[in-house]
């Protein structure tokens, strides 16, 4: 407890926030790239404590946000048909898909179930071995070790009826997509610390060098955060552009060997539509050919494109264009109990964020 309590020292919070404060002479535009960061952000107010000049802005941190409405229908297809059950996070069953959600589907009679991890999906298949489970997988490159780690185990103990809907997504295509944009203002990244833990850090230095933008990678607690705000600022001041572990107590430059070989053993990237960010080349994780045994997508037709009838901005909100309280659908139209898109319901969800912390609806107008 006290090794978590040093991050969130108020003391040391202040002399921080007086050292950005210091050394910021102009504005600087920078992006928390994970939506766990989001929330610690806007929870402890940190975003609106900063020296004026700094602008953080949103990015596509939110797995569940990201998931395009389409793959959510796959999933609603899924659960209703008579055989199959779809397991998946809690978060997943009130994500909009093509007019209605999982909930919705199980309310219907669909078998729909919520796991805290894919092992309990495992299971699930292993006891009941005359439907066909599906595990809806949703997440980064930190979930993705997971359930590829359920894939081996389904296969060591000759479950066949497991299967995966893969939605996992990997982050740095997305980064290269937002810092690739001709009308991109972003001028530095608070790099996830989770995905970091995993894969290590040369896919950011490759951002780095590419963009030539200071990336920092960073924790989730708010010391962390101004850490982190710290040393992309100090860089943008002095004109350099350079790749910052300041999350040395999980992320090794190497990652983690063992995550990463279980994921290679199981998974390949892929091109994958983002919701907001369009189809990335290698921004997805599909199974590799030797497991479409296990694969969802492989055995069941996808549902095709939804359509979108604009009343949610969700596309502006991940990629950093739309705060969420200046969304004119923020707390009328959109709410938690009528949400009109993941990053409202969403756990690491922006207009979630706003919206748990109390944040009202700016009278600006959306694009």
């Amino acid at each position: 407890m006290r090794f978590v309590d040093e991050y969130r020292d108020p003391h040391r919070a202040r002399l921080l926030l007086e050292r950005i404060t210091a050394v910021t002479s102009r504005p600087w535009t920078i992006m928390e790239v994970c939506g766990g960061q989001t929330h610690t952000l806007v929870r402890s107010g940190i975003d609106e404590v900063l020296p004026a000049p700094i602008e953080l802005v949103h990015g596509p941190g939110c797995p569940v946000c990201v998931t395009p409405a389409e793959v959510i229908e796959t999933a609603c297809r899924l659960a209703g048909e008579r055989e199959v059950t779809v397991c998946s996070f809690g978060d997943m069953l009130r994500v909009p898909g093509a007019g209605r959600d999982l909930l919705g589907v199980r309310a219907a009679g669909g078998d729909v179930r919520v796991v805290y991890s894919p092992l309990d999906a495992l299971a699930v298949a292993e006891q009941e071995p005359h439907r066909t489970v599906v595990f809806f997988a949703v997440g980064f490159e930190t979930t993705a070790p997971a359930t590829a780690l359920s894939l081996l185990e389904a296969r060591r103990r000759g479950v066949r009826n497991y299967l995966v809907l893969s939605a996992h997504v990997r982050v740095p295509p997305a980064l290269e997509a937002i810092l690739g944009a001709p009308d991109t203002r972003l001028q530095g990244l608070l790099a996830p610390g989770h995905v970091c833990t995993v894969q290590g850090l040369d896919e950011y230095r490759a951002v780095v060098e590419r963009h030539r933008v200071p990336v920092v990678v960073t924790g989730f607690e708010p010391v962390d955060l101004l850490e982190g705000i710290l040393a992309c600022v100090a860089q943008l001041e002095e004109g350099r552009a350079e790749l910052e572990n300041r999350y040395p107590r999980s992320v090794r430059p190497e990652g983690n060997p063992a995550a990463r070989a279980v994921l290679d053993a199981v998974f390949e990237p892929v091109s994958r539509a983002w919701r907001g960010l369009g189809v990335l080349p290698g921004g997805g994780l599909g199974l590799r050919a030797d497991w479409r045994d296990h694969d969802a997508e492989a055995r069941y037709t996808p549902a095709p494109p939804a359509a979108d009838d604009g009343r949610c901005r969700a596309a502006l909100v991940l990629t950093g264009r739309l705060r969420p309280d200046a969304c004119p659908e923020f707390g009328t139209g959109c709410r938690p109990e009528h949400p009109l898109g993941a990053p409202m319901v969403s756990t690491e969800g922006a207009c979630a964020a706003y919206w748990h912390a109390g944040r009202t609806r700016r009278l600006a107008a959306a694009p």
